[in-house]
């Protein structure tokens, strides 16, 4: 029984999975994510395949759900990163004004750095969006954070006794 069913998993693979990762492809125009997309269709097809009727249009309903939460995920960033750089321009302006000496410094720091700073502390973004623009998991950029602090606090206090 185990193994007719194995085989018939298999072979439901090798027929599908090359035809709904292109599918998958065409949707997303992207060959990792369109594969990344397929699999997780089969890997939840698996989960639940002595309940499954009818597995080929499980696959394509799961893939399709899937797409449309990776087209939402794309959109979400947009509209961060869009938000990101409307708020970093304005209080751009208002640092200028401000403050021109933290604003040189912060512009002096490796880029690694200077990109959190500027989206968490200028952007007022939270550590997690910061994460998904970035791309960076959120212990990276809570590191990085406490870099760019430590670089700027000894910049910061090298300016200070060099004025008094």
């Amino acid at each position: 029984m185990k193994r007719s069913r194995d085989r018939a998993a298999s072979e439901l693979f090798a027929a599908l999975y090359p035809r709904l990762a292109g599918w998958c492809r065409r949707l997303v125009d992207d060959d990792e994510t369109a594969h990344e997309i397929a699999s997780e269709a089969f890997t939840r097809l698996w989960a639940r395949w002595n309940r499954v009727e009818e597995p080929r249009g499980f696959l394509y309903v799961t893939a399709a759900n899937l797409v449309r939460d990776h087209w939402r995920k794309l959109e979400r960033e947009r509209r961060a990163m869009r938000r990101a750089t409307t708020e970093a321009a304005v209080n751009n302006a208002h640092t200028e004004q401000a403050d021109p000496s933290v604003r040189l410094l912060v512009q002096s720091l490796p880029e690694r750095l200077r990109t959190p700073i500027l989206l968490h502390y200028y952007a007022d973004m939270p550590i997690r969006e910061v994460s998904v623009l970035t791309g960076r998991k959120e212990g990276t950029v809570k590191a990085d954070l406490h870099a760019a602090r430590e670089l700027l606090r000894v910049h910061l206090r090298r300016s200070l006794d060099h004025t008094l």
